[in-house]
């Protein structure tokens, strides 16, 4: 079992990508690098043929003329031909050399952007969305759910259907094995359709909106505290700027109330913020049995909601990093420090944690003469893969780098009744530095687990690792073979798609004599 949720950027070695600094919306997941792949596809696909090279490039080469591009913050007019994996829609120059970054479009949309910044050398420019023109056949404007829309980066997609969003994503990660595994096609199976969310909006079980420090504030010496409230939310698209959001759709109900509360404490404690700051609303769940006469107990701080027959849940807002936060998945029970990882998208959990049990096991597992026993789960965080698959194994171990982690995992395991699970915290620099490391995939060949359960929060570094154990280590004689890979939606609305690879140890074929 592999679970990485700080993967290393890829690699893409493009000379020309070198000699100017794109920009990069999220430094651990290799935003740029994604989207210059796509840009270049497009720009590809259509060349006209008369340009077509018939000797290679030379670094003697002239370098071409660059276009002349508008004046940047000017308004431009364009047709979105693309939909990138970043969620931005892609649309070509005139003269089809160049491309504009456009944000919260799909194919087929006619719309007015402002110019933001250019990159002539990497051929596109980023520029803000003011409004379409004329819709394409997909746009599903009735669909958007969020009165800041258009403006906050975090959501990119609530202007497709839900259906679109699910294929858009499976072609995320069909592009990602395409563009960063490096592999020929007959090694990647045929990608699985994308796993839904039961809740395409109000599933997030966690809030983390921010503030800036004070204007003009010191690095040294005293500090001002703020004199108004700042913009208290997320940042604005292309922007270094916070947009003040009162309320996010994509929160469960408890988190929704709890930024609403928290918001209003900033504001009567104002002058205590002499620096910015982060602040966390994270769902708890408690769950109560049912009283015998019917009756339902009500609780004046928390939503009550009455779930299965035999039991009440009462949702409260934890905001305390510190304080313990409960959430259960079908009947497991995981507490967690509330600053601390946990997937923040419950609705989809019951699904995604069987599938992973349904697949962490090989189909003739019971009938095989040497079947897989145990199971080791890397990078385990509080158990949730480590805790729901122990029923199937003699003994199953996790191990994470956090201590808090590892503490709650080992709770975890007390409080779901499992004897036969353990967890262990491993050295940072030599088993998971960046996601999976160089060093951790050499070990993971030596090592030869006969069956690999890849789950990632990024399908293009996904890709590349999984390429590293399919071309395998000859001297060991050992290579991994993919038997399938599927996304899986943790964040509707957004460009996020999760991944999951399940490899088979295999060996090479012998050589002819």
């Amino acid at each position: 079992m592999m679970q990485f949720d700080s993967p290393r950027k890829p690699d893409l070695a493009a000379k020309r990508r070198k000699k100017v600094k794109a920009p990069r919306d999220n430094k651990s997941s290799g935003f740029d690098e994604v989207l210059q792949a796509d840009i270049d596809a497009l720009l590809r696909r259509h060349k006209p043929d008369t340009e077509v090279q018939t000797e290679p490039e030379t670094d003697d080469a002239a370098t071409p003329p660059q276009p002349t591009l508008p004046e940047t913050f000017t308004e431009l007019e364009v047709q979105v031909a693309d939909i990138s994996s970043t969620g931005d829609g892609l649309a070509l120059s005139e003269n089809q050399k160049h491309v504009y970054v456009v944000p919260f479009t799909v194919p087929g949309d006619k719309a007015l952007v402002k110019i933001v910044r250019h990159f002539p050398d990497l051929s596109y420019s980023l520029t803000d969305f003011v409004k379409v023109l004329e819709p394409g056949s997909t746009r599903n404007d009735a669909g958007i759910g969020c009165q800041y829309f258009g403006k906050c980066s975090g959501c990119q997609l609530q202007m497709m259907s839900y259906e679109d969003q699910l294929a858009h994503k499976k072609r995320i990660v069909e592009k990602a094995y395409a563009n960063f595994s490096g592999l020929i096609p007959e090694l990647i199976p045929a990608i699985g359709d994308t796993f839904p969310s039961p809740m395409q909006y109000g599933y997030r079980t966690k809030l983390t909106p921010h503030f800036a420090a004070p204007a003009g504030a010191k690095r040294r010496g005293p500090r001002e505290p703020h004199k108004e409230v700042p913009p208290i939310g997320f940042t604005y698209k292309n922007r270094r700027m916070d947009l003040d959001i009162e309320d996010c759709p994509l929160g469960t109900e408890i988190v929704r109330k709890g930024l609403k509360s928290e918001r209003q404490r900033v504001a009567d404690n104002l002058a205590r913020y002499t620096k910015g700051a982060t602040l966390l609303m994270r769902e708890s769940t408690t769950r109560t049995p049912k009283p015998q006469d019917g009756s339902t107990p009500q609780s004046p701080a928390a939503s009550t909601n009455p779930t299965r027959n035999t039991y009440i849940e009462e949702k409260r807002c934890v905001t305390d990093n510190n304080a313990t936060s409960i959430e259960y998945v079908d009947d497991y029970l995981f507490s967690n420090r509330a600053g601390a990882f946990f997937q923040n998208n419950n609705s989809i959990l019951p699904g995604f944690t069987e599938f992973i049990r349904q697949h962490a096991l090989p189909p003739t597992n019971a009938s095989d003469p040497k079947p897989i026993k145990f199971l080791l789960d890397a990078y385990s965080g509080s158990g949730l893969f480590t805790i729901t698959l122990s029923p199937l194994f003699r003994s199953s171990l996790g191990v994470d780098v956090a201590a808090d982690s590892i503490m709650s995992a080992r709770e975890n395991a007390r409080d779901n009744n499992l004897p036969n699970t353990g967890f262990a915290a491993a050295d940072a620099a030599t088993l998971f530095k960046d996601g999976c490391s160089d060093d951790f995939l050499q070990q993971l060949l030596s090592y030869g687990p006969r069956r690999v359960v890849y789950v990632s929060c990024n399908v293009h570094t996904q890709a590349r690792d999984v390429a590293v154990m399919v071309q395998g280590d000859e001297k060991k004689n050992i290579r991994y073979e993919i038997e399938s890979i599927r996304g899986f939606d943790f964040f509707p609305q957004t460009g996020h798609v999760e991944g999951v690879a399940i490899l088979n140890k295999a060996t090479f074929p012998e050589k002819a004599a």
